[in-house]
């Protein structure tokens, strides 16, 4: 599931820790990393979780309403549709999925609060009343709501932020790579999946020989970022002209780093690939100016190293 700029993302975020804190170990510090991008599955099914807790919530709801003492008409017929989501039902007898459940200890019910205040939000949405009054029940329109609702109620939902982040500080940046990936997850599920069907893995293996490529990408990207750094910060500053390394954005140089151990080091992947991955990070991790100058900096930087045979790439259609 987690792309190449995710993981890139998450090389940035424990490169910045790392060359922050000066008596950080390379081993230990790639161990934080591997454990932290692993944890992007748990977060995940937390996610996941609080979608079942709202429906659970609906549904004692409706029991609730049937009890009180003068109980109106839709609180003797209430509309099941949504917690008779029969998406929701195959997802939650799902083998793997009951397995990671379990094992990430994903348990909402001390939240009701929370969960009450938006179940309520999710009820007032026009999405919701159109679904709970159409005639269809089928499997791709119960599948549909449950990402309308992720999407327009939870994903980036305040009281949620601020709950993950008690649990686990990284998890609020983490949160840009889980969304996404939740709406996979929910999307992976199909009508013809069984209680066997297993979920997808984290790390991408489809048209892989190993399936272990992108991990590994991840973390030789780490080691050959800080093992070279000193050679990197020195081919930086001669193309910085009017610059002093330390007064550039220790973001910047970070990301340049990294572009250049990429360019160097890895011989599988495109220079324009790499150019533009690293302009598109700097506009989210790094100043307002950083994409004019990263930019301007690995554009000198390639041309001047292609003619000295320092940028070696080896692949169909990577040979220039």
């Amino acid at each position: 599931m987690l792309s190449r700029r995710h993981l890139r993302i998450k090389a940035l975020q424990s490169l910045y820790s790392y060359f922050l804190s000066n008596n950080v170990d390379l081993s230990i510090g790639e161990k934080n990393m591997v454990k932290s991008t692993a944890r992007i599955y748990e977060l995940i099914m937390w996610q996941i979780g609080f979608i079942i807790q709202v429906i659970k919530f609906a549904e004692k709801r409706i029991e609730e309403n049937k009890k009180k003492f003068y109980p109106s008409e839709e609180d003797i017929n209430p509309n099941t549709k949504f917690i008779d989501n029969v998406f929701i039902k195959k997802l939650v007898e799902n083998k793997d999925f009951i397995r990671k459940t379990n094992a990430y200890l994903i348990n909402w019910t001390d939240e009701e609060e929370m969960v009450r205040k938006i179940y309520n939000e999710i009820r007032e949405g026009i999405e919701f009343k159109n679904y709970m009054a159409s005639p269809v029940h089928s499997f791709n329109e119960d599948r549909e709501i449950i990402v309308t609702i992720f999407k327009n109620h939870i994903a980036f939902n305040d009281a949620l932020d601020y709950f993950y982040e008690e649990k686990n500080i990284f998890w609020v940046n983490d949160l840009e790579i889980a969304n996404p990936l939740v709406i996979k997850v929910l999307n992976w599920l199909k009508l013809k999946s069984n209680e066997f069907t297993l979920m997808p893995p984290l790390y991408n293996t489809e048209g892989k020989e190993d399936p272990d490529e992108d991990k590994k990408f991840l973390v030789e990207l780490y080691h050959k970022t800080i093992l070279k750094g000193d050679e990197f910060e020195e081919i930086i500053e001669s193309k910085a002209k009017n610059w002093e390394i330390n007064r550039i954005a220790i973001m910047d140089v970070i990301l340049l780093k990294m572009a250049l151990a990429e360019l160097t080091q890895f011989q599988s992947i495109p220079v324009k690939v790499t150019m533009n991955e690293y302009i598109e990070l700097s506009k989210y991790y790094s100043t307002p100016k950083s994409r004019v100058f990263i930019n301007g900096i690995l554009d000198k930087l390639i041309n001047e190293m292609k003619n000295e045979s320092r940028i070696v790439k080896r692949g169909r259609g990577l040979v220039e």
